[in-house]
């Protein structure tokens, strides 16, 4: 019996731990934060995030995206990638999961405690957003391709309609 309970216990500790969403990012993705207000209002806040972002993320030279230098989750979904300042359309936070579009945009409904609006179909992409607060636009797209295994979540300020 003790030794079944030994080895049960040896076990919990070599498994990895689920580990919980990264909560400075996932507000970011998700709106609920603004490194563009922070610049203007909450400088400590920035510099905070700033330490946290450079200690958790890193960046190959050439690259325009930061990896996770661990496992690193968002609306329980593994990131992939993160675009800190832009990517493509707009000036914004956003981060590559590893997701179908469907999962991640059930998760990030969950996440943000609302459906997601406006969503289509064009030029081979699937896109939704939410418009969350004044400058503040929720987007979550995906190649419109049923084996595309990654998904698009970002927060844009000025995300061009």
């Amino acid at each position: 019996m003790k030794a079944a309970f030994l080895v049960l216990m040896l076990s919990a500790v070599s498994v990895p731990a689920a580990g919980a969403d990264d909560q400075s990012i996932g507000r970011l993705v998700t709106c609920k934060d603004s490194w563009f207000d922070w610049k203007n209002v909450n400088a400590p806040q920035l510099k905070s995030f700033g330490e946290h972002f450079q200690s958790d993320f890193t960046q190959k030279e050439s690259d325009a995206f930061f990896v996770p230098k661990s496992r690193d989750t968002i609306a329980g979904l593994k990131v992939e990638r993160v675009f800190p300042n832009s990517v493509g359309m707009g000036v914004g936070f956003s981060v590559f999961v590893e997701a179908p579009f469907d999962e991640a945009k059930r998760r990030f409904e969950q996440a943000l405690g609302k459906p997601l609006q406006k969503c289509e179909v064009s030029d081979g992409m699937r896109t939704c957003e939410l418009d969350v607060a004044d400058k503040r636009t929720f987007m979550l797209m995906a190649a419109d391709d049923a084996k595309a295994t990654s998904t698009l979540a970002g927060c844009y300020y000025f995300y061009e309609k």
